[in-house]
């Protein structure tokens, strides 16, 4: 394949891990091709000591954590229960710990990929500012986990088809990551290069300060404040 005359640059990430079945055989690839990703973790599986020694490991390898709620229930923007951004990000940050990127990156549940204002609740996005978080959207979705074979077909397409692809897999049971090596080998000759750090367009809210389309994710506009030291109460 010709590479294109201003090939991608791709960001790497995957969620809803650490699996013992997946998470391992993931990180043996990125080790072996040099590579970096972001792994934005599920906080009920830090809970078991073996699923967590991966995440330990990740983040022994160079690689960064960030939180992708604690039961990965469904987006926040349908939560109406009072206390959910404590109960689904700030437990799962806790439980991070010390593994935990200095910009608190946070990836909203979307509900099979999609984008849209069911991301985040009006309490959850306060919480996010008032923690300092920065909220990592992606615009890559191949599907992997409901196509675990043909995934990498469009993996290479929906990459090739943006200047700085944000790209979201999964390193869950499944069997889709047996392909990842190949893929990233496909991407490599197709003169795609991989950067770990996230480009603007897909970060809404970085270090806790609203940028633009955060409202776009966000299930009602108008009440509350963004200012961190003064989060808006869960109503």
């Amino acid at each position: 394949m010709r590479p294109p005359a201003h090939a991608p640059a791709v960001t790497l990430t995957f969620d809803n891990g650490p699996d013992p079945d997946a998470t391992p055989g993931v990180l043996d690839v990125l080790r072996r091709r040099g590579l970096r990703a972001t792994f934005f973790v599920v906080g009920q599986h830090l809970a078991d000591p073996a699923r967590r020694a991966l995440a330990q490991r990740a983040h022994a390898e160079g690689h960064w954590i960030g939180n992708h709620t604690f039961s990965h229930g469904g987006p926040l923007g349908d939560r109406q229960d009072r206390g959910h951004a404590v109960a689904e990000i700030g437990r799962t940050q806790d439980l991070i710990g010390e593994l935990a990127h200095p910009d608190r990156l946070f990836r909203p549940v979307g509900g099979g990929g999609r984008l849209g204002r069911h991301l985040l609740s009006l309490e959850a996005r306060d919480y996010l500012a008032a923690g300092g978080h920065t909220v990592v959207l992606w615009s890559a979705v191949p599907g992997d986990w409901r196509d675990p074979d043909g995934w990498p077909d469009h993996a290479l397409e929906q990459c090739l088809a943006q200047p700085r692809p944000v790209l979201v897999l999964h390193d869950i049971a499944g069997g889709a990551m047996r392909h990842l090596d190949a893929v990233l080998g496909r991407m490599a000759d197709a003169g795609i290069a991989f950067r770990q750090d996230f480009p603007a367009a897909g970060t809404p809210m970085r270090g806790g300060v609203a940028g633009a389309g955060l409202a776009d994710i966000v299930t009602a506009d108008g009440a509350g404040s963004l200012d961190p030291a003064r989060p808006r109460p869960a109503a």
